[in-house]
């Protein structure tokens, strides 16, 4: 089974910076992209990062580029999420994610982490 377990959130003043870390296991990882995405209360889940198995290809959505850095150690089976200068609208559980076997998106899930920024 995949397992995806998020940390690293927490509650932050406006300008501040937090790093989210997500673990994985249970299958090998080699060749599967990994992403970010967050919801906000009553908002839909939203893409925020993702990174290629070589982590020489990233994506941001635009309201991030420029203020978050995702990485990933593929010795370790994570992925990381730099956030810097966050913003209030940032605040959002935090989830990350893999791709399926099949590549066809994005399938197996973390439980999230809150972030909160306040003003």
């Amino acid at each position: 089974q995949v397992q995806l377990v998020e940390s690293g959130g927490g509650l932050v003043q406006a300008g501040g910076s937090l790093r989210l870390s997500c673990a994985a296991s249970g299958r090998t990882f080699s060749g599967y992209a990994m992403g970010w995405f967050r919801q906000a209360p009553g908002k839909e889940r939203e893409f925020v990062a993702d990174i290629s198995w070589s982590g020489s290809i990233v994506s941001y959505t635009d309201s991030v580029k420029g203020r978050f850095t995702i990485s990933r150690d593929n010795a370790k089976n994570t992925v990381f999420l730099q956030m810097n200068s966050l913003k209030p609208e940032d605040t959002a559980v935090y989830y990350c994610a893999t791709e399926g076997s099949r590549r066809t998106g994005y399938e197996y899930w973390g439980q999230g982490t809150q972030v909160t920024v306040s003003s």
